[in-house]
């Protein structure tokens, strides 16, 4: 069996594309999923299952939740090893210790030409930013909620982004090592 991450994208925000946990395990488990195990309601899930292609498995929970609860979230799926060289290769570790300042985007495949120069722009004096090997890195010690980078990386990349703080990724890393 091999062990993955599902970092869903846009469930349950706001009353919209409401998915239970419960719920989702069960999709999970029905598609064969096995310790399945999920954090907080914005759609985070560490698994074990036989499938050896992530597209494919993440083609078939985006299936099964349209199917179930009549929406097709993304879903984007990683390794253990691609978290850990996330987290690895944090270029702001002195950040670590105001954790909801972090913010760590996945994204949905590497950036062919993203607009470096307008990222750089729309950052305000304090935020800083790093592209890395399909992690994009967002220091906001003001706060992810009033960041005009935030609300502009995903279409200055030019790719489907979805972004965890710093806890989050952490916790869901502490999930994996559970699954053993």
């Amino acid at each position: 069996m091999k062990t993955y991450i599902a970092l869903f994208r846009g469930i349950n925000v706001g009353g919209n594309n409401v998915l239970p946990m419960k719920n989702l395990v069960a999709i999970l488990e029905n598609l064969g999923s096995r310790n399945v195990k999920t954090y907080i309601q914005s759609g985070n899930a560490v698994f074990q299952n036989e499938e050896e292609n992530p597209a494919l498995l993440s083609n078939r929970i985006r299936a099964a939740i349209k199917k179930s609860h009549g929406f097709e979230p993304q879903v984007f799926l990683l390794e253990p090893e691609e978290m850990r060289k996330a987290v690895e290769s944090n270029p702001f570790p002195e950040a670590e210790s105001a954790p909801k300042t972090l913010h760590v985007y996945f994204l949905a495949s590497i950036p062919t030409n993203p607009d470096l120069g307008a990222l750089e722009r729309t950052k305000s004096d304090h935020e800083r930013f790093v592209l890395e090997d399909g992690v994009f890195y967002l220091h906001a010690p003001e706060g992810i909620g009033r960041s005009k980078l935030a609300a502009s990386a995903e279409k200055l990349l030019g790719v489907a982004t979805t972004g965890r703080n710093w806890r989050t990724v952490c916790k869901i890393l502490a999930m994996v090592k559970h699954l053993g």
